[in-house]
């Protein structure tokens, strides 16, 4: 028989094991968001709307989920049932995540890249805040540490100190702003809302719930068309990156994370996106960018330390809070 001091340790070392793989899971839906800028500049690019793209990334990721209920019901998966109340939460789960592109889209037609990829970014922080006033706990020392190293690192990748930044349009900085919290909003309600449904069936109704805004902003979507003139191309490449994946990865791994971890580990979109500008769009990435994307990586390390350091010293690591 094991002594309890042993059963204490396997399970504190079983509880790491599960954070980082988790961590991991989250890790990865963030890096699938940093597909969409390269991806809406092509789309902005052959004369788009950014109310087309916007409109395009929640039909096909509705698109998607549906086929792939549909390939499960033919393998005999039957769909859960759901409540209405079931149903509102998590087509209200999908207005904030379509919330979050429609802002960031239209604040990029009125701000540079990089002021706008900056402000975006302070859903580090923003998920922090929302952690604390639901849990009412003071936040681990490890995810203050790790958010401020981010945004550290979030000023320099921007670019923000190597371009000049002329006058900027206020409305553009407060839907920016705006985006920030709508995105911190739906890390924090992935993990409560709908978590024990299949993934599948989960993300079709978050989908349909981020259909109701897109094709708000852009009602004449299928008569206009948009789809006819190729953007279901770029729809399609949106629906993947910017809504299939992340819910269901963003689906599997918070409900095991903090808030705050949660939002800092979804930090990855910034440095995908950067690379894939560099890959898809050539843009330049000069030794500033290049070390914030390093510094970026360091913050998401000590957002880890806790799982990474031997049993005992995680242990106390772990109960380190703002005092």
């Amino acid at each position: 028989m094991y002594s309890p001091a042993a059963r204490a340790c396997a399970t504190m070392a079983a509880m790491q094991k599960n954070t980082l793989k988790y961590s991991a899971v989250v890790f990865l839906g963030g890096a699938s968001y940093g597909v969409m800028a390269a991806t809406i500049k092509c789309a902005l690019a052959e004369g788009f709307s950014w109310t087309q793209t916007a409109a395009s990334q929640a039909f096909f990721g509705a698109l998607l989920f549906a086929v792939a209920l549909a390939a499960l019901t033919v393998l005999g998966k039957r769909p859960v049932p759901l409540s209405p109340k079931r149903v509102l939460s998590l087509l209200g789960l999908g207005l904030a995540t379509c919330t979050t592109c429609v802002l960031y889209n239209f604040a990029l037609t009125m701000l540079p890249v990089s002021v706008a990829i900056t402000l975006l970014f302070q859903f580090t922080w923003i998920g922090i805040v929302f952690q604390v006033v639901a849990t009412r706990r003071k936040p681990r020392l490890a995810e203050i540490v790790a958010a401020a190293v981010i945004l550290g690192g979030t000023l320099l990748a921007s670019g923000l100190f190597s371009n000049t930044v002329g006058h900027l349009d206020p409305l553009g900085i407060l839907c920016a702003l705006l985006s920030a919290v709508s995105c911190a909003t739906f890390m924090f309600l992935s993990a409560r809302v709908g978590c024990d449904l299949p993934p599948i069936e989960r993300g079709l109704v978050v989908c349909l719930g981020a259909c109701i805004l897109g094709f708000a902003v852009c009602p004449d979507y299928f008569s206009s068309g948009a789809l006819q003139a190729g953007i279901w191309k770029y729809g399609l490449i949106l629906g993947v990156f910017g809504l299939f994946v992340p819910v269901v990865l963003f689906g599997i791994g918070t409900p095991h994370l903090s808030a705050g971890l949660s939002t800092i580990m979804a930090s990855s979109e910034l440095p995908c996106g950067i690379a894939i500008s560099v890959l898809v769009l050539s843009e330049p990435v000069d030794a500033l960018q290049t070390a914030g994307i390093a510094v970026i990586m360091l913050g998401v390390a000590v957002s880890q330390l806790p799982n990474l350091l031997p049993q005992g010293a995680s242990a106390r690591f772990r109960k380190k809070r703002l005092q």
